[in-house]
């Protein structure tokens, strides 16, 4: 008589399959179940590594030609005020934390927040605005 279950036996896979990944998906204690090259380079486990939420910060962030089309707008709000010329915003009081240089710059500004990148300077400081980093 014949047993009912049948033993995997196998020189290489020991009945897991032919994959690309040549043992197929092993499990085990600790790295077992991992490729060994994916240790190396950092990453973790099979499916990577998430930073917890509560670690991760989000930035508020407005781009350069957002303000400019929002300009009027803060101005009859009492959210920014105009002298000699250039409008003068502080965004950090706004809540907003970082500028990006996307779109294009009409009017004269003179900004103030945490960070800017290079090219939200570049573009300000050539219209002869200027930005104050706080």
């Amino acid at each position: 008589m014949r047993k009912k279950t049948k033993k995997f036996r196998g020189k290489r896979t020991f009945g897991t399959g032919h994959g690309w990944r040549g043992a197929g998906n092993r499990g085990g204690r600790g790295r077992a179940g991992g490729c060994k090259h994916h240790f190396k380079e950092g990453v973790f486990g099979k499916h990577g590594f998430k930073r917890p939420p509560k670690v991760v910060e989000e930035k508020a962030a407005i781009n350069v030609g957002e303000l400019d089309q929002i300009s009027e707008y803060l101005l009859a709000e009492g959210m920014a005020k105009e002298k000699k010329g250039a409008i003068h915003i502080d965004l950090a009081d706004l809540g907003i934390a970082k500028v990006l240089g996307s779109g294009q710059v009409t009017k004269k500004f003179v900004l103030r927040a945490n960070e800017f990148s290079e090219t939200a300077k570049m573009k300000l400081e050539k219209m002869g605005g200027k930005v104050w980093v706080r």
